[in-house]
């Protein structure tokens, strides 16, 4: 029988698929038109040259050891560096079979070269501005950070996805970042009465407010992926849409690894300006790409 938590977690999922059906995209948002798309090998070898650093946050979480296998993959970044509360062994089979795509045919790496090639700082996130130094000297920035009501309670949710992303950022801009990506979620709004896309809405305006050179917010519908942890509300959400017709589930899921690549897409693309929203339907677009290295 399942706990208060587990019938608490499931009810909000079934809300939140709701909220989600009722909304739509509302317009497909920023991002490389088809023309753009069809220039992309050549964007990613261009952004290659400029051998720039990145950070990514939540590297540990699903999205975000998808973001760090694609970038290894592209060999996007000249330095990589993840900012997590623990140290990331690489020892999961999710990371032992990345090519490396930039060096002709694609050789499998071992272990040992993502220990060497990663720096990782381990921060307290409770304590952020002693941690300064972390966040200095990366052109680019991704940050994956997040929670949920149910595992960290509705304090610790707004802690994580707002507190802790906010003062990321803040550390991440005043460290001289000039592009900063977010994964938010479809459906923010920081006028909200659900607190989760309330939550994801102020955060949004916050980082927005810092006026990063580039700020780049990505509002995907529901992540398809197979978590490792257990997640009631959302494996619910997804046996939910799964259920409704393809043209309907598409326009309100995604694929995670879909997510990252339209991120890194965007990412080597032209800016159409200093804040770029991506919705779900522009989401599943641009990360649709068959010249992306399969990893």
């Amino acid at each position: 029988m399942p706990g208060p938590w587990a019938l608490g977690a499931v009810a909000a999922a079934l809300v939140a698929s709701m909220l989600l059906l009722q909304r739509g995209d509302e317009g497909s948002g920023a991002g490389p038109s088809m023309a753009d798309k069809e220039a992309l090998p050549k964007l990613r070898e261009d952004f290659k040259m400029q051998n720039k650093s990145v950070f990514i946050l939540g590297a540990s979480g699903e999205t975000g050891k998808v973001l760090l296998k694609e970038i290894l993959g592209q060999n996007l970044f000249s330095k990589v560096t993840l900012i997590g509360r623990r140290k990331l062994t690489f020892e999961e089979e999710a990371y032992k079979n990345v090519p490396r795509a930039s060096h002709g045919p694609c050789k499998h790496l071992a272990t040992e070269f993502y220990m060497q090639l990663q720096n990782q700082e381990v921060v307290d996130f409770e304590k952020l501005d002693e941690y300064a130094a972390a966040f200095q000297g990366h052109d680019v920035g991704f940050c994956c950070l997040g929670t949920t009501r149910g595992k960290a309670g509705a304090e610790g949710f707004v802690r994580v996805d707002r507190d802790y992303v906010l003062k990321s950022a803040e550390l991440a801009r005043a460290g001289g970042c000039k592009h900063f990506n977010l994964l938010s979620s479809k459906g923010a709004d920081k006028s909200s009465s659900f607190l989760y896309l309330r939550v994801k809405g102020e955060v949004e305006a916050k980082v927005e407010e810092l006026k990063f050179d580039r700020y780049s917010v990505f509002r995907p519908g529901v992540l398809l992926c197979d978590r490792q942890e257990s997640r009631p509300g959302e494996w619910m959400i997804r046996k939910f849409f799964g259920s409704l017709p393809e043209s309907w589930a598409s326009g309100h899921s995604v694929p995670v690894v879909t997510v990252v690549r339209a991120m890194l897409n965007n990412l080597v693309s032209p800016s159409s300006g200093p804040m770029e929203l991506l919705e779900n339907k522009a989401i599943l677009h641009l990360g649709k790409d068959r010249d992306v290295p399969k990893l």
